[in-house]
């Protein structure tokens, strides 16, 4: 039986390899839904639940590529000080927004401004990690 197309909902705990937990559906209270095999998750999470049976719980370990990718240095991007809007307010480690490819926000840490400019690092922050998810498959929709 696959899983693939249909709508469900789980449950999970994600940590990094160290143990440090990055992100808990458990701890919202509220499992997450999306359309099993159609790309709405990262690689190595929709796949680990298209053979799931609903009440079954699974521990999976998903390498960088299969999660947020590699980090890259295409993505540390300089942009000058006249060219950035209200600039002397900017600080290293703020979060801002860089408009992405259809008008959609992308998430940038400012990591480094100087008279010249700012440095924005818009990789995703988990890019590069490894990912362990406790997964627990709670409903399928059929």
């Amino acid at each position: 039986m696959s899983n693939q197309g249909k709508t469900v909902k789980a449950h999970y705990r994600g940590t990094l390899d160290d143990g440090t937990q990055f992100d808990s559906s458990y701890d919202r209270g509220e499992p997450i839904e999306f359309v099993a095999g159609a790309g709405q998750m990262i690689k190595g999470f929709d796949a680990a639940v298209l053979d799931m049976e609903v009440g079954e719980k699974r521990t999976v370990h998903i390498p960088a590529a299969e999660a947020y990718g590699e980090r890259s240095e295409d993505m540390i991007i300089f942009f000058p000080a006249d060219q950035v809007p209200e600039f002397d307010k900017i600080e290293a480690g703020m979060k801002l927004f860089l408009q992405g490819p259809g008008g959609m926000p992308v998430p940038a840490t400012v990591v480094e401004v100087s008279p010249e400019g700012i440095k924005l690092d818009a990789n995703h922050e988990l890019a590069g990690c490894d990912l362990n998810f406790d997964i627990e498959l709670v409903e399928v929709a059929e």
